[in-house]
């Protein structure tokens, strides 16, 4: 190649990229050889030293390398087959016989690329499976004859995510190329953040490192610019909002005061302080922006209630929106049982049915409760001022938008019982005001939590049978609807059966996400009344379902389940006065699991437990995608990185500071407009 490539080429323009490979990078995303160099590896094998050949299952992922001895193609029976190949261990014991298989399936075309005399490296986790060690769709490279010292051996190798018809030894030779004939005047940092910083040498250690201390040195570089954009663009949009026009309401008080003096219990010190912070909001002439975070049964729901009352008492509307049906009927009882006597109209909208309470001839409801109903069936609001989103993770940004320009400015209020460890909040939330409720209330029974692994189901049996006689109701909790040849656990649908032979002259009733809705709200009608005494479920009761005589949960294969989903479901007990049990199921296979599950035993802090998700898991598991700015991270894992988050936020203030309209910095302007990630170009 003659010419030195810009990172603004295009592929079209670069005669040496064959057009079969540009149009597969084009196809993710990659138009630019800037693009590509931000295409940064997922992970790195050192393959200047790879592992022994294990002798058993168990543990993490290995990377070995050895001969191909046999390949064979396989059939199960019916379409599905399998293609085989058996793998040695070579190296320096003349006498190792150690050996594994590798198995794909549905991949017959596999038999072209490798079989019996190709050297390989393969990576992947082992298990046993018919007495032999094996690994299953394990990520595997040819090793070249001849080959020694490479881009793919003796060295630090970068692993890319896939690229369809680009394998990685290609990929990376790509990479590679782009990098030796990089101009490095077209890698300027969107802002200085270390003063003669080499931009293009953190590029190169980056893909192909001298050794991990250097490759983690400079991505954490480019994650402190990272960070910085997206604090920048949350500071950013606190401040556009604020600059907005809204509407003075909630400074009469004359249904809050009532519905105080109706409560047969007083309010934590944690939900009078946020009532307080919300109040104060909702009488500034500006939109409230604010964030509800408490744990589960810390009483989001009363705190919300006070705030619609506000809006209500200042002649506007208010909307709460909640992402299940169960959920919102859940709330459209509670908030009637309160809320008419004081004299206010609260009605429902789902996408199953619309009902009002008993004043419907007054006129227009002034609290609609409702799923996404609110914002796809053309509700029609007269005068919306006040917004509530509850569990607002499970929405995307576009559809709690879309509620909230239902209104004319409304004041927002989203709330989540998800605890997001604290060193995550800034970033997330950043461009929220938050309140916590970090206090329970009164008059809540003890909750024990335990773990007992392969424990006999006659044992499990004969304790739900003690709790159900002593008049309490029980969830037992399964990880699957219906039993699966792919996913090991049992279901909810099996284990119904057993359990309504089992509990002979007590009700048993089956909920899980499969059945129609108008079917999910007989049976949570039923176990609310206290018609059915037990619920086989799976976690379709993770959210929402209040049921104070409930005291006892069992959770079923409960390794399957995540740290934050565990803790969810664990607040459907306990909301009595009852002594409450979460009982944990496992076979105690995972040492992983076993991990886990011991910090549910240890705390019932959501904070603590959250903390330790982010721990265990890393900020990519715990957050998903569907957080705002997050799925679009390249370095979601620095996230736990306390000390570089606050660096960057500290630095994003500074630069707002000194430049607030960033003139002197348009491609951070240009990213912080778009919302967009950092890009090399």
């Amino acid at each position: 190649m003659e010419c030195t490539w810009k990172s603004t080429d295009e592929w079209a323009a670069l005669d040496s990229v064959p057009a079969k490979d540009a149009e597969a990078l084009v196809g993710v995303g990659v138009r630019t050889v800037g693009d590509l160099l931000d295409w940064f590896p997922r992970r790195y094998e050192d393959r200047r030293h790879f592992d022994a050949f294990p002798a058993q299952a168990g543990g993490g992922a290995v990377c070995l390398r050895g001969l191909v001895i046999d390949s064979m193609k396989k059939r199960l029976g019916g379409k599905r087959s399998f293609y085989e190949i058996v793998v040695e261990e070579q190296g320096g014991n003349v006498l190792s016989t150690n050996t594994i298989a590798c198995r794909w399936f549905n991949m017959p075309y596999l038999h072209r690329m490798v079989a019996a005399g190709h050297e390989v490296i393969l990576y992947g986790k082992p298990k046993e499976y018919g007495g032999r060690l094996l690994m299953d769709h394990p990520e595997f490279e040819v090793v070249k004859e001849g080959e020694r010292e490479s881009l793919h051996l003796e060295r630090i190798v970068p692993v890319y995510r896939n690229v369809s018809g680009i394998p990685q030894r290609r990929l990376r030779e790509l990479v590679y190329r782009c990098l030796e004939n990089l101009d490095g005047a077209s890698v300027a940092p969107v802002y200085p953040l270390v003063p003669g910083q080499d931009r293009k040498a953190a590029l190169w250690a980056v893909h192909f490192p001298e050794s991990m201390e250097a490759t983690n040195a400079a991505r954490r570089e480019f994650a402190r610019e990272e960070f910085l954009v997206l604090q920048v663009n949350v500071l950013w949009r606190r401040k556009l909002f604020k600059a907005h026009e809204g509407r003075a309401q909630g400074k009469r008080t004359v249904l809050l005061k009532a519905f105080y003096e109706s409560l047969p219990f007083d309010l934590t010190g944690a939900q009078k302080r946020s009532v307080k912070e919300v109040a104060a909001d909702m009488r500034e002439g500006r939109p409230m922006n604010r964030l509800l975070q408490g744990d589960v049964g810390s009483g989001k729901t009363f705190v919300a209630m006070c705030a619609m009352l506000l809006a209500v008492d200042s002649g506007a509307q208010a909307a709460l929106m909640v992402p299940t049906q169960i959920l919102a009927e859940q709330h459209f009882l509670t908030f009637r049982k309160w809320l008419e006597p004081l004299g206010v109209r609260v009605a429902l909208v789902t996408g199953a049915k619309q009902e009002s309470g008993s004043l419907e001839l007054e006129g227009a409801p002034q609290i609609v409760i409702g799923t996404h109903a609110l914002i796809y069936d053309n509700v029609a609001f007269e005068d919306l001022g006040l917004v509530v989103i509850d569990e607002q993770h499970k929405f995307g940004v576009s559809q709690r938008g879309r509620l909230i320009r239902q209104g004319v400015m409304p004041d927002a209020l989203v709330m989540t019982a998800t605890p997001i460890p604290r060193t995550l909040t800034l970033t997330i939330y950043g461009d929220l005001d938050v309140s916590v409720l970090d206090e329970l209330p009164a008059g809540r029974g003890k909750i024990v939590t335990a773990l007992r692994v392969k424990p006999k189901v006659g044992d499990v049996a004969k304790f739900v049978k003690e709790q159900l006689a002593e008049g309490r109701q029980v969830y037992l909790v399964y990880p699957l609807v219906e039993e699966s040849e792919s996913v090991k656990g049992l279901s909810a649908t099996t284990e119904y059966e057993k359990w309504a032979k089992r509990l002979g002259g007590y009700e048993v009733g089956l909920l899980h996400g499969k059945m129609p809705p108008e079917e999910k709200d007989r049976v949570m009608g039923r176990f609310r009344e206290g018609e059915l005494q037990v619920l086989v479920a799976t976690t379709v009761v993770e959210v929402g379902v209040d049921v104070a005589n409930a005291n006892l949960m069992i959770v079923h294969n409960a390794e399957r389940f995540g740290l934050a989903q565990l803790h969810q479901l664990r607040g459907r007990i306990g909301r009595g006065a009852f002594k409450s049990y979460c009982i944990l199921l496992t076979d105690g296979k995972s040492a992983e699991g076993m991990e886990k599950l011991e910090v549910m035993v240890a705390t019932l802090d959501g904070f603590k437990i959250a903390e330790e998700d982010l721990r265990l898991r890393g900020p990519g598991e715990v957050l998903g995608t569907a957080q705002s700015g997050i799925s679009d991270l390249r370095f979601v894992d620095y996230l736990a990185d306390t000390g570089l988050l606050r660096e960057a936020r500290g630095l994003a203030e500074e630069v707002l500071e000194k430049d607030p309209e960033l003139r002197e910095w348009p491609r951070l302007r240009a990213l912080v407009s778009e919302g967009g990630r950092v890009e090399v170009s």
